[in-house]
């Protein structure tokens, strides 16, 4: 058999054909993939805002609030250490304990460490109560309970995450 060689136009023909389906693959495929990394960004940047809303936002109020009540405390104060740091300690454990799914990852060990040191806290602070009303006699549990001292780097490792967040969601300061 007797091939004729191709003419030069049919070879441009089939070259631009072969371009243009090249051309229209490598599109496709890019498309997919920066609408599967724009998916992604958005998945991410809508779980901080859950973190920072629902777990981290509430942490660092609680922590702060916490915080002022101790640098407030003078005397025996049933109001700061029933209302203020028990509460505070409650919501914060709490929070870590129903909101997990939204603790980085990186933090991880930092909320067990807070959480031990609230549930033994807390502990603590019902044998001391008894369920009782307290009087103004009660030993009164704002002490750090021996051997498990607040984790002070966990709260400070939660605070820069928020800030973080916030940073990165938000702008500024």
């Amino acid at each position: 058999m007797n091939k004729k060689p191709a003419s030069l136009m049919q070879l441009v023909v089939a070259a631009l054909v072969g371009s243009g389906l090249a051309s229209t693959i490598v599109g496709l495929a890019f498309t997919r993939y920066i609408t599967a990394a724009t998916e992604e960004v958005r998945s991410q940047r809508a779980w901080k805002e859950r973190s920072v809303a629902e777990l981290l936002g509430p942490m660092n109020i609680q922590f702060d609030r916490t915080k002022r009540a101790f640098d407030r405390w003078r005397d025996k104060n049933l109001y700061l250490e029933i209302k203020v740091i028990k509460t505070g300690n409650e919501t914060i454990r709490d929070l870590l304990l129903t909101k997990g799914h939204l603790i980085p990852p990186e933090l991880v060990n930092d909320a067990g460490k807070l959480v031990e040191h609230y549930d033994v806290w807390l502990e603590l602070f019902e044998k001391q109560r008894e369920g009782k009303e307290p009087d103004l006699k009660s030993q009164f549990t704002f002490a750090a309970p021996e051997g498990y001292p607040f984790p002070s780097e966990a709260e400070a490792h939660f605070k820069e995450k928020y800030r973080e967040y916030w940073t990165q969601l938000y702008g500024g300061n």
